[in-house]
């Protein structure tokens, strides 16, 4: 499975982003895609994840902010974020492959930079 992520740049707190990832390869074999970031420093987390039924799983950070979609037979997965924050600054990654909303499958993406100005 190839992943690749578009959407992320530079916006003021408050503001909005979407990023997309658009899914080629052995698509069949995905349930759960979901996004990942990774702060300098910092552990690459959990954002959100939506598996083929689009059941959901969102980090706490995440809630009532971001919301996860996710296009089955077009292989493309969004996430919409608003009111961002500084803090939200991170390297944004696609994922693919999991059989659980909570812990990454084997598929990255090279990840889009999202930069959240105060």
């Amino acid at each position: 499975v190839q992943l690749v992520e578009s959407g992320g740049g530079l916006v003021q707190s408050g503001g909005s982003l979407r990023l997309s990832c658009a899914a080629s390869g052995k698509i069949s074999e995905i349930y759960v895609m979901g996004w990942y970031r990774q702060a300098p420093g910092s552990q690459r987390e959990l954002v959100a994840a939506i598996s083929t039924d689009l059941r959901t799983n969102y980090a706490d950070s995440a809630k009532g902010r971001f919301t996860i979609t996710r296009h089955v037979t077009e292989k493309t997965m969004t996430l919409e974020m608003t009111n961002l924050k500084p803090e939200d600054t991170a390297r944004y990654y696609c994922n693919a492959g999991s059989a659980a909303l909570m812990v990454p499958g084997p598929a990255w993406g090279q990840g889009t930079q999202v930069t959240v100005s105060s």
